[in-house]
This record gives C-alpha cells, structure tokens and sequence, in this order.
C-alpha cells in the first residue's frame, strides 16, 4: 500500500506530536506531597479524617495516579512535626506540603519551612494569629480559616440570643488563645470567667465545679478531638447540658465527637464555615461520596482535607504537574480556582480564606445519627481580624 504525500507529512506530524520526549518522560512522575498530621494521641482522628478527605479529592479529580502522598504522624509533637516535615524536604525533595492540624505544631513548623526552604504549605486546620498576621507568607496557605473565626460567629451569636454572662473554656496554647480572643470580639455582654486548662487534658471536674457555681446564662468552650469528648461528657454527667446553654466552634462538635457523646449534644450550637447540608452541588457530591467511600458521616476535618486537596489539584494542573517554580505554584493557589463545598471561597491579602460563616445545631437526623445542621448565616465574605496586620 503506498500513502500519499499529504498522509506521510500528517502521519510524521501526528508522531511527533504524540512522541515522549526524556524531558516529557520526567514531568509525568508523580508529584511529592508531604503531609505531616495527628493521627495519634486522642485527637488522631483529626489528621485522619483530613487525609481521607484529601485522598477522596485526588481519587475522584483523576489525579491518584499523579501524586505521590507522604503520610507522617506528627503525634502532637512540635519537635516530631519539625523533623518529619524537614526530612521531606531534604531526603525526598517535597516542595509542597500540608497536614498540620493543631496550631502549636503549626507554629513551631510551618514558619522555618516557608522560610528557610523552597517550599510551599498549605494548611488544612491550623490558622495561628501571626501567620494571619505580622508573620505572613507568600508561600503560606491556609485552607480553612483563621482560628479566631468560627469563635466570632458564637460571639454574635450569644449576644444575638440576648446572654448577657458567658463562662469561658479552652486549653492553654496558640489555638485556644485565639478562639477566646474570637469569641470575646464579638460578645457584647460580661465575661465571668476565662479559664485556660492544659493541653491534652482529661478530668476537667474541678472546672466543671467552677462553672456550676458561675451559674452564667451560657458556656463557650473550644476543646476539639478528645479534649471535647472528655469534656462534654462531664458537662452532661454534672448534670449541666440541660440548664446550662453549650457553645462553641465546629471543632468541638465533628461527628465523631458527637457519637461519643450522644443525646447529651443534642441542641447545643455551634460556628461553622461548613455544614453537611449546605446547599451547593460540589458539597452534595462529597457528602455522598464520602459516606460510600468510608461508610461514615465526613466532619469538618474531612471537608478541609477535601478543599485542600481539591485546591492543590487545580493549582498542579496549571503548573504542568510541577513543582519546580514555587512562586508558579504559590502564585496558581492563590487563585482558588477549584470548587469548594463551601461555595464561594478566595484568598484574602494574607492567604487565608474570606468566605461565609454560619451556626450550626446539633440534631438527631431522620435516622437516628446525631449530627449538624446549618440554622443561619452569621457572617458574609468575612476576613479574619488580622489580615490588616499582614504586609503582602
């Protein structure tokens, strides 16, 4: 069979183009991830939770095969977290990382890595103050929200509900200073009392005692993973969750929280930038993929690993699947350009989301789980309270 002219030139032009060259052959390598989380300790499932919704994200965008995801526990560990993330760097030559979950570790880790290294972080949870602040990065991500947030929400709130005395609880450390100061912003009325507990601890009956006597018209307490558990348990078995109003910021009400707790939850409100039924059609689609993947309600936690690695997707697919050229890369993340199960999200000045905040009820559902559900919107477009402080 013989081709004419014009089949042979498009035949060697269709070669051409199809050909792999070495160069070519390299950029389809898998692109490193580093993500350094909890997944140990009692609030392990925390990080567990964020990586099964970051692992959902690159299953269902087709990207699995694209990525090659680093896993370490960072065990709650400022000095563990500081090693692990700087071996990734060194020995396996991550350049994008994410993971942190607690804001002490986010503290002792994320700032050394953006700025000693060529590295860019995107932060699934944690959201210091500085880092929102005086201490901003153009490489530093946050995909969540700034601590202090979901805290504002329950401050309007509470002074929305008419209380006029809050009692006010959180562990002692960056995180817990931050969603204080939050609520506290917004609160209009009288403060009784502002208690910081150790970090990780267990027995809170001591304060618990305290609180009772306070009699306050309501309690604000930010205790997220076991700390919560532990706590609202006491809360109910004192004989408070019926007399005493329980507020606080979706960290201290997940679903895993919630389970552990059960009907003792039920009515009490919470701070959210997400709720399993907010109406949009990128949350519905999680939501039940969610549920048929792992067999289990997705939380916050999930739904930030979800945007995160949604998030990292679409700045990738921009670069070419590269993360040679951070500031490329840093650059593509600014732009948001991915579908969040929020709605609408963007970066402000400093990195860190503007978007809506809502409060959120604790409910029995139609089939026996307890659960959340969205009752208003507190907060439109809001940007946290530091973003001023930040000189990008």
């Amino acid at each position: 069979m013989h081709r004419k002219p014009a089949a042979i030139a498009a035949a060697i032009a269709l070669a051409a183009a199809t050909a792999v060259s070495p160069t070519a052959a390299l950029a389809q390598e898998p692109v490193k991830i580093g993500m350094v989380t909890t997944l140990s300790t009692g609030a392990g499932y925390l990080g567990d939770h964020v990586r099964k919704g970051f692992e959902l994200a690159l299953e269902q965008s087709g990207a699995a095969d694209r990525v090659e995801l680093l896993v370490e526990d960072d065990g709650l560990d400022p000095a563990q977290a500081g090693q692990l993330a700087q071996r990734m760097v060194e020995r396996d030559g991550v350049k994008l990382m994410t993971g942190s979950i607690f804001s002490n570790v986010a503290m002792a880790t994320i700032p050394k890595l953006v700025r000693n290294n060529d590295v860019v972080y995107v932060s699934p949870n944690a959201g210091p103050a500085p880092l929102a602040g005086k201490d901003c990065h153009p490489k530093y991500f946050n995909v969540a929200w700034q601590n202090d947030n979901l805290a504002e929400v329950m401050g309007q709130y509470a002074t929305g509900q008419g209380y006029e005395r809050v009692y006010l609880l959180a562990p002692q450390y960056q995180a817990g200073k931050d969603s204080l100061a939050g609520f506290k912003r917004y609160f209009k009325g009288e403060v009784v009392d502002e208690v910081y507990t150790k970090l990780g601890q267990t027995d809170y009956a001591p304060e618990i005692a305290e609180l009772r006597d306070a009699a306050p018209d309501a309690v604000y307490f930010f205790y997220p993973g076991g700390m919560g558990i532990n706590f609202m348990k006491q809360f109910a078995q004192a004989g408070l969750a019926d007399k005493i109003p329980a507020l606080g910021p979706a960290f201290s009400f997940d679903d895993t929280l919630l389970d552990a707790v059960g009907e003792a939850a039920i009515g009490f409100y919470n701070g959210s930038q997400w709720s399993p039924d907010l109406a949009n059609e990128p949350n519905r689609k999680f939501v039940a993929a969610y549920i048929a993947k792992y067999d289990e309600y997705p939380t916050l936690y999930s739904s930030q690993g979800y945007d995160a690695g949604n998030l990292i997707v679409s700045a990738l697919t921009e670069t070419g699947w590269s993360t040679d050229d951070t500031d490329a890369l840093a650059a593509a993340i600014k732009k948001a350009e991915f579908d969040s199960v929020r709605g609408d999200f963007k970066f402000g000045n400093n990195n860190h989301p503007i978007q809506d905040l809502y409060v959120r009820e604790v409910y029995k559902d139609q089939t026996g789980n307890i659960t959340n559900r969205m009752v208003a919107e507190v907060f439109e477009d809001h940007q946290d309270a530091y973003a001023a402080e930040c000189k990008m």
